[in-house]
C-alpha cells in the first residue's frame, strides 16, 4: 500500500499512437512530506502522516508550525494518514513525489463530492414525479410517510435534505501517465470533487498491486518539432558569379 495527496486540476483527453482517445483527470501532486510515523507501541496502529500544500507561516497556527518543524518542513494545509504501509521504508521529513506511481498502475482515488445544497427527493434520490397536468395536485412531493401506526416517520425514509459534500472513493482507476516535470498525474476517467479539491491517491485495495500494460501516448512536443522540420524549405545554393573577363567578351563581339 502506498499513497499521495494532490489537488484535482480538471479533465482533459490524451491520444494513443493507435488513435485511441482516453479521457483523463489531471491531478497536481506537490511533493508530500512525511510529517509523522504512527507505531503500534505509541498509537496502537501503523501508518504514516503526509503533509500537503505549503502555506505561509503567517497563516499557520502554532500547533501546525510546531508539528511540521519536527519534520524540518514548512507549514502544510492538509494532513492525511496512509495505513497499511511498511513504516520501515519511511522517515520523518522524507519527500514523496509523483514518481511513487507509474503508468498502468491501478489505484483508488478518494475526494469530497461537490455540494448540491438542499435538494428534493427527485434529484437527491431519483424518485419519479407525479402528473404535471389535468388537475393533479401531486408533482414533486416525497410521497407517503409510512403506516398509520406508530404515527411517526421511520428512520431511513428518503426525504429532501442536504445533498453532496460526502467522502467518495472511486476504485480501480488506471494511471495513464506521470509528468514529473509538472508534478501531474493523469488518471483515467473522473474522480470525485470540484476543481482544486483535495484528493488522495492510494494503491487499489481490490487490484492487489496490478499494473496494466499501457499504450504509448502521442507526444505533441515531438510531433510539432518533426512538423516544423518538415516545413522548413531547403536552402538553394547560390549561383556562382560570372567569371567572364572583358577580353573574352571583346573576342566574342
Amino acid at each position: 500500500m502506498k499513497g499521495i495527496l494532490g489537488r484535482k486540476i480538471g479533465m482533459t483527453q490524451v491520444f494513443t499512437k493507435s488513435g485511441k482517445l482516453i479521457p483523463v483527470t489531471a491531478i497536481y501532486v506537490e511533493p508530500n512530506v512525511v510529517t509523522q510515523i504512527k507505531t503500534k507501541e505509541n498509537d496502537g496502529y501503523e501508518a504514516i502522516q503526509l503533509g500537503f500544500d505549503t502555506k505561509r507561516e503567517k497563516l499557520a497556527t502554532k500547533a501546525n508550525a510546531g508539528h511540521t518543524a519536527k519534520a524540518n518542513t514548512t507549514p502544510k494545509r492538509f494532513f492525511r494518514e496512509i495505513k497499511g504501509v511498511d513504516i520501515n521504508e519511511y522517515t520523518v521529513g522524507q519527500e514523496i513525489k509523483a514518481d511513487i506511481f507509474a503508468a498502468g498502475e491501478v489505484v483508488d482515488v478518494t475526494g469530497t463530492s461537490k455540494g448540491k445544497g438542499f435538494q428534493g427527493v427527485i434529484k437527491r434520490h431519483g424518485q419519479s414525479r407525479g402528473p404535471m397536468g389535468h388537475g393533479s395536485h401531486y408533482h414533486r412531493r416525497p410521497g407517503s410517510m409510512g403506516t398509520m401506526r406508530p404515527m411517526r416517520v421511520f428512520k431511513g425514509k428518503k426525504l429532501a435534505g442536504h445533498m453532496g459534500t460526502l467522502t467518495v472513493t472511486i476504485q480501480n482507476l488506471e494511471i495513464v501517465a506521470v509528468d514529473m516535470e509538472n508534478n501531474v498525474i493523469l488518471v483515467k476517467g473522473n474522480v470525485p470533487g470540484p476543481k482544486k479539491g483535495l484528493v488522495v491517491i492510494k494503491s487499489a485495495v481490490k487490484a492487489n498491486g496490478a499494473i496494466n500494460e499501457m499504450e504509448e501516448l502521442v507526444n505533441y512536443a515531438e510531433a510539432s518539432e518533426v512538423e516544423v522540420a518538415e516545413n522548413v524549405e531547403p536552402e538553394t545554393p547560390e549561383e556562382p558569379e560570372s567569371t567572364e573577363t572583358e577580353e573574352t567578351v571583346a573576342e566574342e563581339n
